[in-house]
């Protein structure tokens, strides 16, 4: 009897994890994993203001990381021009207001009455919804008719409609075609 007692403590000791945390926290494997999902954020008048989209989500509860595969990002807030962002994988922010986008990232800002449809691409992209800012530290191509814009960091303000490239900018602008 004594022994089948010190074989239960030291199994009892041996299945204990310091700190009381289940074993699966100690490693970074997902808890859940949701297959062709869309969440849709709403503004106070009820409109869709964000909808994400993925081919797969993991989270990780070890770090309440989520992540994502072949994310979809569309953002279209009153009086801002609606974007359209898709890349292969990328990360979303415990709160979900910060969406971080790596590897073959498209960002398609869509016409408008006075501009027309615009392209950006980069290997990297952050995305800060609830302050209308995009912004990376990579390297970036961004091409309207008739011109096209490169640097190595860029962000962009979709409220004020504003594009700042920071380093190694070209810039390259065809001259208009006569009526």
């Amino acid at each position: 009897m004594l022994a089948l007692a010190l074989l239960t403590l030291w199994l009892d000791h041996q299945v204990r994890v310091e700190g009381g945390e289940h074993g699966s926290m100690r490693r970074h494997d997902p808890d859940y994993v949701v297959t062709h999902f869309t969440t849709t954020t709403y503004n106070r008048e009820g409109s869709a203001e964000t909808v994400l989209s993925a081919a797969q989500m993991q989270h990780y509860p070890d770090d309440d990381s989520t992540e994502v595969t072949a994310p979809r990002v569309m953002q279209a807030k009153p009086a801002q021009p609606r974007f359209t962002v898709e890349a292969e994988r990328g990360k979303i922010s415990r709160e979900g207001d910060e969406i971080f986008l790596y590897d073959h990232v498209v960002l398609v800002r869509e016409a408008e009455a006075d501009k027309p449809v615009a392209r950006m691409t980069t290997d990297f992209l952050h995305i800060l919804r609830d302050r209308s800012l995009v912004r990376t530290d990579r390297p970036v191509l961004f091409e309207e008719e008739g011109r096209s814009l490169r640097g190595r960091g860029m962000e962009y303000r979709a409220d004020t409609r504003e594009l700042f490239l920071r380093d190694d900018v070209r810039a390259r602008f065809e001259p208009k075609k006569g009526k």
